[in-house]
């Protein structure tokens, strides 16, 4: 983790080489060229360092917003903007054209050169960091096609499904930036066959080793120093193997989609892709038990080395002492904001404790509404009496509560109505929330946190879905576990019975269904869903709704609290409208054209 901030000081470093001047007299000396990576390994690394700022999966977006999930009670955020109708290809808050085709440039400007860099004055020491750093860079540019495709990728007026234009050489001001842009099925190859071309070049996992018989074949010859020197734990947190695999395996469920199908990709491939991460932990017994409550494993978190991941996570970012998440979320009678509300929605997508989803379950009962579910749903979100902060002071959201800042306040068209940061919804947000936080101004605290750019979860629920879609429910396509076999774990893991599970087990359109929802309730808030909903085709439009609770009566009402102003075009991304005027090659997707 060391070395991922040395290479962000250097990528700063490198870009003020290039734009610095002394105020009185020309320092052409400091106007470094790209030719100057060649004996100065930091400054090549610099170059990549600006690829990995760019790194989409940094932070949490809070996208779903955006969806059935959830509201906000800030009326400035743009989710909640383009819900209202306000989503245009020039106010678009999911673009990630600019970044990610930056990234790309400077990949491909760092790669134009790396061969000839001098990385060390160990010839073979020289040689490792060469294949490692390209290997980095192959990794970071299949990193960047996906997300291109993820927001960008969609069919034009003339009905083709369409990614982005592939650009894999560097480009100076001669160069012909006004090109068309290539297939869906084209940019896919490209994403595979830069995949792989880092995979021959990267460890799976960074690591030291202590004897040159685990040095591997292509680097015999080097010692147990060399080798460390270039491929040891220092590098942890650096694009390595097993994440370029478990990008490969969401580029493939995302091309194998309903919405990418036309595309061509299977189902097979993105199962079998997900399945190779897998496989490397053990398959469904290395899943983390812990692993849906990663949030709140205190102690894990505060004990977590630089770079070194906990058991759940694949890759994550750098650990710091911040209450950011808990002054946005936390409610307001604990000096939180509570900006993300949970809707009723997601509320009832949570199944009862034997697995049924509570329109058919036999043990949920609407007069006691959180009363035998899934646990997964108190420790995800605040209920009304639930218990929050360091104190586990009782939150009450009611209606007639006439003491609490956290409650709805409800007016006679009967709609519930908030004030100021309450919850508009009767909810507020959990899950990510460290409850050792306190927000008190006389005793403010921080703690650990850390956002995990890949968990192992989403890529066993990327095998669930891609599996159950190629072989059923309980095939497993010569592998050692099936989409069954994934839910009863994650069900397991969270004390969820598997009821329902057993009931539907050999129905492959249901086992769909509570996949979905499984992949709802496990990477709820982490910016899924938004995504989710439109490689799926489904539905946009679906209300919002909260819950109204009036606490004397002991009644719980539905209420309508947000429509969404979704038109059916809005399942791909524009492309920037900024770039379809200065390019007329560059087509628009479909139903963009003049938005």
């Amino acid at each position: 983790m060391k070395k991922i901030l040395n290479i962000l000081t250097l990528a700063v470093v490198a870009l003020a080489f290039t734009s610095c001047d002394d105020l009185f007299k020309p320092a052409i000396e400091n106007n470094l060229g790209l030719d100057y990576m060649y004996n100065n390994a930091g400054y090549a690394e610099g170059v990549l360092g600006n690829a990995y700022t760019r790194i989409p999966c940094g932070s949490f977006p809070f996208s779903e917003v955006g969806t059935d999930d959830a509201v906000s009670n800030d009326p400035t955020n743009n989710y909640r903007k383009i819900t209202a109708g306000s989503w245009t290809s020039d106010n678009n808050p999911t673009e990630r054209w600019r970044d990610c085709r930056a990234g790309i440039t400077y990949v491909n400007l760092f790669l134009s050169k790396a061969d000839k860099v001098h990385w060390a004055d160990d010839e073979v020491a020289a040689g490792m960091f060469k294949d490692r750093e390209m290997g980095e860079a192959y990794g970071m540019r299949a990193m960047f096609m996906y997300y291109l495709l993820q927001a960008h990728g969609g069919f034009d007026a003339q009905g083709n499904l369409l990614g982005v234009p592939i650009v894999n050489t560097a480009e100076d001001v001669n160069s012909e930036f006004n090109v068309p842009r290539n297939t869906f099925a084209e940019c896919m190859k490209a994403i595979y066959d830069d995949c792989q071309k880092a995979l021959e070049l990267l460890p799976t996992n960074y690591a030291d080793i202590s004897s040159d018989a685990q040095i591997p074949t292509k680097y015999k010859g080097a010692s147990t120093g060399q080798y460390n020197r270039v491929f040891g734990s220092i590098f942890n947190g650096r694009m390595n193997g097993a994440i370029v695999e478990a990008f490969r395996s969401k580029a493939a469920l995302l091309a194998a989609s309903p919405a990418f199908q036309a595309s061509g990709a299977k189902w097979e491939d993105a199962a079998n892709y997900s399945a190779q991460v897998l496989d490397r932990i053990g398959g469904v017994s290395g899943m983390d038990k812990n692993g849906w409550t990663w949030y709140g494993n205190t102690n894990e978190i505060d004990g977590l080395a630089n770079g070194v991941c906990p058991k759940e996570v694949l890759w994550r970012g750098e650990k710091s002492s911040n209450n950011d998440w808990e002054t946005d979320n936390f409610p307001p009678s604990l000096y939180g904001k509570g900006l993300i509300n949970p809707t009723q929605n997601f509320v009832d997508a949570f199944p009862d404790k034997n697995g049924y989803p509570i329109n058919v379950s036999t043990i949920y009962k609407d007069t006691i509404p959180y009363a035998n579910r899934d646990p997964r749903l108190a420790a995800y979100v605040v209920l009304n009496g639930g218990q929050v902060g360091v104190n586990q002071t009782p939150i009450n959201t009611a209606t007639d509560a006439t003491d609490s800042k956290d409650n709805t306040k409800p007016n006679k068209d009967g709609i519930n109505h908030f004030s100021g940061s309450s919850t508009r919804t009767g909810y507020y947000l959990r899950k990510l929330l460290r409850q050792d936080v306190n927000l008190d101004p006389t005793a403010t605290s921080k703690q650990m946190h850390y956002t995990p750019r890949i968990r192992f979860t989403e890529i066993f629920l990327n095998y669930a879905e891609a599996a159950n879609e190629a072989w059923g429910p309980t095939g497993n396509g010569g592998h050692g576990y099936s989409a069954y076999d994934i839910i009863v774990a994650l069900h397991n893991r969270a004390g969820v019975g598997n009821d329902y599970l057993e009931s539907i087990k050999t129905d492959k359109d249901k086992m769909r269904q509570l996949i979905r929802n499984e992949r709802r309730i496990e990477l709820s808030f982490e910016g899924f869903r938004f995504w989710d909903l439109r490689r799926w085709n489904a539905p946009l439009t679906e209300k919002a709704t909260g819950m109204s609770i009036n606490s004397a009566k002991k009644t719980y009402s539905y209420v309508d609290v947000e429509t969404r102003d979704y038109k059916d075009y809005m399942n791909y991304g524009p492309i920037p409208y900024s770039e379809v005027l200065k390019f007329d090659q560059l087509q628009q997707n479909k139903g963009w054209e003049l938005k």
